[in-house]
């Protein structure tokens, strides 16, 4: 089952209809062509950020994202994260201040180095860029790399996505002399598939395939583990898949030199497992505990949200270099 919620926020999405109304009609959200809100008259192309500006938001959003993970206090970042990371963190950061209400026992700060940052020029609201860093935590020579935005001049810079690349998928940016990158529109006719539309496409694809997108462990490779774990003794699973489209959720991507695109989208996931009569639903993950709301008696509903980076190329297939995912809900019945 698929379907779009593009105008809905994963914090909303709680309703423990929602698979029986999973062929209701929907809403698809549109993206303007400029993929940018213009306000105040500010049509004229721009850096989004100084490269001092860029440097110190990273130093922001690290110090306020450490002081949450070590409390288990998704307050103390909410400025700080937002979009698709924001959901993903507020998920993680729930479940552990209710497995451990003191704070994390296991916290170790993250530190960030190495940063090179990509600036796009462009006109209006939002604004945004990416950080390009390494960090101390998993791979030492993966690339964990970091969407910065901003709505508008009221608010400060927050991290909508982060990705984390093998060395080797960090494409190369086209630039301008100065060294600023020029972004890609929402509906960039030069693509195989335009920005705007990855997030669809995606959930349309895991629901019935296709050649939108190559092979691998987030496409073909995921189609195949659900489809071998519909029907099991005892227990069924189905499927929903939402795009993400909405505010910081928007699509947001970087012309590369080849004229392809490294592309940032997010997605929505749903998982329900229904047991048969007389068979329990045993819940070994203490995350999925602490998030859970209900009573297990039949069925189990695991909410996730997703934030991907994909090259899309002029032609053919988009390729995954990326796929960050996070449990935001659980709800039994």
């Amino acid at each position: 089952m698929s379907r779009d919620r593009g105008d809905r926020s994963p914090r909303t999405l709680r309703s423990p209809n929602r698979f029986a109304l999973a062929t209701a009609a929907v809403t698809v959200l549109s993206v303007t062509a400029s993929g940018c809100v213009v306000v105040h008259g500010e049509r004229e192309v721009v850096p989004t950020a100084t490269r001092a500006d860029a440097a110190r938001a990273l130093t922001d959003f690290l110090t306020a994202y450490n002081k949450a993970d070590k409390a288990y206090d998704r307050s103390l970042d909410a400025s700080r994260v937002t979009g698709a990371l924001g959901a993903i963190d507020g998920g993680k950061l729930e479940a552990g201040h209710k497995i451990n209400p003191g704070g994390n026992p296991g916290h170790v700060p993250l530190k960030l180095t190495d940063a090179k940052f990509t600036i796009p020029r462009k006109a209006g609201w939002p604004r945004w860029f990416v950080a390009d860093t390494r960090a101390n935590k998993g791979s030492a020579d993966a690339h964990w790399l970091l969407v910065f935005t901003r709505s508008d001049a009221s608010k400060v810079w927050a991290v909508s996505y982060l990705t984390i690349l093998a060395p080797g998928d960090v494409p190369a940016f086209k630039t301008d002399k100065d060294g600023w990158a020029e972004p890609v529109t929402a509906d960039d006719p030069a693509l195989a598939v335009q920005p705007q539309k990855l997030s669809t496409a995606y959930a349309t694809y895991l629901r019935s395939g296709g050649d939108v997108f190559a092979p691998g462990p987030h496409t073909s490779q995921w189609r195949a583990t659900r489809l071998k774990n519909a029907s099991q003794p005892g227990l069924a699973r189905q499927y929903i898949d939402e795009s993400l489209t909405n505010g910081d959720y928007a699509p947001v991507g970087l012309r590369t030199t080849d004229g392809g695109a490294l592309v940032f989208f997010a997605t929505h996931h749903y998982e329900r497992q229904t047991a048969a009569q007389g068979v329990n639903i045993n819940i070994s993950d203490p995350n999925i505990k602490a998030l859970l709301t209900g009573e297990v008696k039949q069925s189990l509903t695991l909410e996730y949200v997703s934030n991907q980076a994909v090259l899309d190329p002029r032609k053919g297939p988009v390729k995954f270099v990326s796929r960050v995912e996070g449990l935001t809900g659980a709800e039994g019945e």
